[in-house]
């Protein structure tokens, strides 16, 4: 009889119901839907005591983060990244910890904790978007990425909120097979398990501030014109302005023109499409707005440096999931 992975989820505050269900909610389902009990989650604080939620409830826990010592993967979930009077002391447990686990993670902000204990370095790990660049900064020893999450090794980390769910996906995926984690990513109504090499979506609007209404405007217009996209005159119109004021937000702040922006945008969809559904290479040009199939595969080569095609069979070789 297979015996459960036991993990151990550790909750530094501030964090959410909604983060702590996105983290542990595929470790249930597994359990459900298989009948069998693959995995034991136990919840712990720094101290033993419940950990404050968001909306004031307390969220009980199993006991102190010395308690969850024999488990076999841990997990360090966190939205923010503030001190606490005993931050020292957490960073050598976790660093005595990695030691004896089989995996260590870190959830949203969680991966800050882990790269203060030292545990990160030489790893590739990520972070949520808004910490990204802070993280980067301070951990110059860690390969920090943009991904939605990153597996390497012994090691986890994950952007926080749907993009953790990607990421225990693909970690039930890889102990206990595909069509599992499949199967709890339908009973979750997800429609599809993002692959790790997928980037985190930062809102245009954060990576320029609030400075630029009219080019966020701009931006937004093109994505929710993808088939039949806009002319540049035809955005600049919309968005009440002229169309060399708009191209000269787009040098500034994007260092691009907003034709070359909105083809870029129009390639990228596709390239989810080919990686990602059973689409025809043809259906798939026409729906991101290319006139005929032989100019979507010239232009998608020169953008990529392969074929559609190519990139279809290079997605199967590497084990993509379609639905």
């Amino acid at each position: 009889m297979e015996l459960p992975v036991n993990v151990a989820v550790v909750l530094l505050p501030p964090c959410s119901s909604l983060g702590i269900g996105c983290l542990a909610e595929p470790f249930s389902l597994a359990n459900r839907l298989t009948g069998k009990k693959l995995y034991d989650v136990k919840y712990y604080s720094w101290d033993g005591e419940p950990v404050a939620l968001a909306g004031g409830l307390a969220f009980p826990v199993h006991g102190a983060l010395r308690d969850g010592a024999a488990c076999e993967q841990l997990f360090v979930l966190s939205e923010g990244i503030g001190g606490f009077a005993e931050a020292v002391f957490l960073q050598g447990t976790l660093a005595r910890l990695s030691q004896r686990v089989s995996l260590m993670g870190g959830v949203h902000a969680g991966a800050w904790w882990l790269a203060a204990a030292g545990v990160l370095d030489g790893y590739r790990a990520t972070i949520h978007w808004q910490e990204n660049a802070q993280f980067a900064e301070r951990f110059r020893k860690v390969i920090v990425s943009q991904h939605v999450f990153e597996i390497d090794r012994d090691r986890f980390s994950s952007g926080g909120g749907l993009a953790v769910l990607d990421g225990v996906l693909s970690l039930i995926g890889r102990r206990h097979g595909a069509t599992l984690a499949e199967a709890i990513a339908e009973a979750l109504c997800a429609e599809r398990i993002r692959a790790s090499n997928e980037r985190q979506r930062v809102p245009l609007a954060n990576r320029l501030g609030e400075r630029q209404p009219k080019l966020t405007e701009a931006v937004m217009l093109m994505e929710a014109n993808i088939e039949e996209p806009l002319t540049t005159d035809e955005i600049a119109r919309f968005t009440g302005q002229s169309r060399r004021h708009l191209e000269r937000l787009f040098k500034q702040y994007l260092d691009i023109a907003p034709s070359r922006y909105y083809l870029q945008l129009r390639l990228e969809k596709a390239r989810t499409l080919l990686q990602r559904t059973n689409k025809s290479v043809a259906q798939i040009g026409l729906s991101c707005g290319f006139s005929s199939g032989p100019h979507f595969s010239t232009v998608y080569r020169s953008h990529f440096g392969m074929a559609p095609r190519e990139e279809r069979l290079l997605a199967e070789m590497s084990g993509g999931e379609k639905p």
